[in-house]
């Protein structure tokens, strides 16, 4: 137990809250784990947005994850009253010891208030002044220094929260991202992979989209790199979310492409896209959820960054390699150069940069 809390009274509940995109809550997975890990009696629940609740679900270190819905403002105030009113009591009823808000979300400070705990950790507000950081100061016991440049790994920020109220990774692995796909999704991919006749651990899985398309490589570069893989007899599975902008870019890519691959672009949900990564023997895409649910699965991983930064997000706890620019600019966090949407620092990267990681890789994880 540690300094903020006696062997008399142990906790009982821990609250954990992310209320950001897909990746970002499955960054966080380590923490629950470490969490359980030192505490083992103590029941751990999640508060997410409701569109990311299956990065977390079928985790084996969580009670229950709870849920905000990310559009419930669009339903009206009533509407959204009512719905956060329900949640609150649900979340009371529960009679958390401890809440951890991992972001710079209001909802964080305002739960924070309203249920009491024993103990609330929050990140110091830097970029906050005046009214608004006393009071986001207040709201908590504890603050802890989320790093916000690029020189620390997201998840060694995440756990600095627990490490500020004593809690400690007792080792490397439980610092590693976990997302569990479960018996159905294993059993939908199983079907997909022998319809193709592909063998498991024997694909490069290349998921070259993400919900930020300035993320996106050149179209060309990425038809010449799938080709000369396919050419040696690789198998090559394709996927991509069902978005507008992404089908558009995966209809460009298909015909671009000279050689055979299989496609299942738009056609999974996430339980069956992290089943599909688990099983192959690389993954290629860009810096996105994607790439951090191969990470997840324990998939070898080649990525390209850009305009975000590769300390800050790159792979975590699997065997990759990140190819980058190296533009002095890198990462500037912008939308494309100028905000623009197209990004020197990645159309400069080539396709033999991308081959040489892909095929180190293989070399390493032979099928």
């Amino acid at each position: 137990m540690t300094d903020f809390f006696s062997a008399e009274r142990p906790p009982k509940r821990v609250l954990i809250i992310k209320l950001r995109h897909h990746g970002d809550v499955l960054l966080t997975s380590p923490v629950f784990t470490v969490l359980k890990r030192n505490w083992p009696d103590v029941e751990v629940d999640a508060l997410v947005y409701d569109d990311t609740q299956a990065m977390l679900t079928s985790h084996p270190y969580i009670d229950q994850v709870h849920t905000i819905g990310r559009n419930w403002r669009k339903q009206g105030w009533f509407t959204q009253f009512r719905l956060y009113r329900a949640l609150v009591n649900t979340l009371k009823a529960r009679n958390y010891d401890v809440l951890i808000n991992l972001t710079e979300h209001w909802h964080g400070a305002r739960l924070a208030r309203r249920l009491k705990p024993r103990v609330s950790v929050g990140f110091k507000p830097e970029k906050r002044s005046g009214l608004a950081r006393r009071r986001w100061v207040k709201s908590f016991t504890t603050l802890y220094p989320a790093i916000q440049d690029n020189s620390r790994h997201m998840v060694e920020v995440n756990l600095d929260a627990l490490r500020r109220i004593g809690i400690h990774p007792q080792n490397v692995e439980d610092k590693y991202t976990l997302f569990v796909p479960g018996e159905e999704a294993e059993a939908s991919v199983a079907e997909k992979l022998a319809a193709f006749g592909v063998a498991k651990n024997a694909y490069i899985l290349v998921h070259p989209t993400s919900r930020w398309m300035f993320k996106a490589w050149d179209i060309n570069k990425l038809a010449a790199t799938i080709d000369n893989l396919a050419s040696r007899g690789l198998p090559i599975i394709l996927s991509a979310a069902p978005s507008k902008e992404e089908t558009a870019y995966m209809d460009e890519l298909r015909a671009a492409l000279t050689q055979p691959v299989f496609d299942l672009s738009g056609q999974l949900n996430l339980k069956e896209l992290g089943a599909l990564m688990k099983h192959a023997r690389v993954y290629f895409g860009v810096d996105s959820m994607p790439m951090h649910l191969a990470s997840a699965v324990g998939t070898p991983t080649v990525a390209i960054f850009g305009p975000t930064g590769a300390i800050k997000w790159a792979p975590w706890g699997v065997r990759y390699r990140v190819i980058t620019a190296g533009l002095t600019c890198q990462p500037c966090g912008k939308a494309g150069c100028g905000d623009s949407g197209v990004s020197d620092c990645i159309t400069a990267i080539s396709a033999q940069q991308v081959l040489s990681a892909i095929d180190t890789l293989l070399l390493e994880n032979p099928a």
